[in-house]
């Protein structure tokens, strides 16, 4: 199933669209089941299923995908929401070959406990892009791949590359994870019933190794770093708002800092300290400013202060020669190199 959310329309009952076997489809829960066998056949060709595949499939609706997906591979786990397509699949597929290949797990795939699978293969409801896509990308084991149908601008910002207007902070999230390949473009018609936007078909495989970050720091650092996407890096860390949060996270680790110092000098040195977790990562490396001289500044002196942060702030992006550059335009590799710089200068983002 596929398709954007549409609003009710006030005193008039919700439409919709019935099926030829007697099922109605709800529009306003994305029902819109794939109707043209040839795509469903390209689908599951660009998939490159094994026999051996263990393959997730999301809104299998009335099963016209699932039967290609069991004929292809080993087995089919089907999460759907809908009671009405829960039944029809079971009523498909009963007494033929596929039934002790298939298993229909009812129920929200947002709140359900995904179990083991090596692919993906799904015809989405629209409205649960975003969650969906980073609920697989952190599952694991890690899948082999996973290919999606999605609203054709979500399909293209994911696949967006440095200085695409489409460039965006959930570009760089998804790319941190995996890379991700456009497949095919899908139009409306091909749909029952169809939706009001044209759709595409992305493939996505998981990065092995995992790029390791902190999630929160990471995010903290680029909801900053596209507040203005096209603004110079320059101009967006001058902001007094962007200086001063940084400014009370910077103290906070400091004061950690000086804390867990002075607890370690009554510790014995042989301690295991993999008990220390978080709180340890913390750590900052001394460069640049005296942490000691940093933390007796008088309360008088706020303003310089702030002023002598600003400049430690903006001369991290001078070493990184990130000053006159724009978010619309880094890649991914770029960010993880301005982060670590930050991190190294003591500055965190969450």
């Amino acid at each position: 199933m596929a398709g954007g959310k549409i609003k009710k329309e006030k005193g008039k009952p919700q439409q919709h669209t019935p099926y030829q076997g007697g099922i109605s489809f709800h529009k306003s829960k994305g029902q819109h089941i794939l109707k043209n066998p040839l795509l469903v056949d390209a689908i599951v060709q660009k998939s490159g299923i094994k026999s051996t595949d263990v393959i997730l499939e999301i809104g299998p609706g009335t099963g016209n995908l699932t039967k290609k997906l069991l004929e292809a591979g080993k087995k089919v786990i089907a999460v759907e929401i809908d009671p009405r397509m829960v039944l029809e699949l079971q009523k498909r597929f009963q007494g033929t070959p596929y039934s002790n290949r298939l298993t229909v797990i009812q129920g929200d795939v947002l709140k359900t406990e995904l179990p083991y699978f090596d692919i993906c293969v799904a015809n989405i409801p629209y409205q649960i892009s975003s969650p969906l896509t980073f609920k697989l990308l952190n599952h694991q084991p890690a899948f082999r791949c996973a290919i999606i149908m999605f609203q054709r601008e979500f399909a293209m910002r994911l696949v967006a590359q440095p200085g695409d207007k489409l460039y965006c902070r959930l570009t760089v999230n998804t790319q941190l994870h995996a890379r991700i390949f456009h497949l095919l473009k899908v139009g409306r018609n091909n749909f029952r019933p169809p939706p009001k936007v044209d759709s595409s078909v992305v493939r996505i495989e998981p990065r092995k190794p995992r790029i390791e970050v902190k999630q929160k720091e990471w995010d903290g650092f680029l909801r900053i770093c596209f507040n203005r996407k096209n603004k110079t890096l320059g101009s967006i860390f001058r902001q007094k708002n962007v200086i001063s949060l940084l400014e009370k996270n910077y103290k906070t680790v400091q004061a950690l800092k000086i804390s867990q110092e002075g607890s370690l000098k009554e510790i014995d040195t042989k301690m295991d300290f993999s008990s220390f977790g978080d709180d340890q990562a913390m750590e900052m490396d001394d460069d640049g400013v005296d942490d000691d001289d940093e933390m007796e500044v008088e309360d008088g002196e706020a303003d310089q202060v702030q002023s002598e942060f600003k400049d430690k702030v903006l001369g991290v992006l001078k070493e990184g020669d990130f000053e006159e550059k724009r978010s619309s335009k880094l890649t991914l590799q770029e960010f993880l190199y301005l982060l670590s710089l930050f991190n190294k200068a003591g500055i965190h983002f969450s």
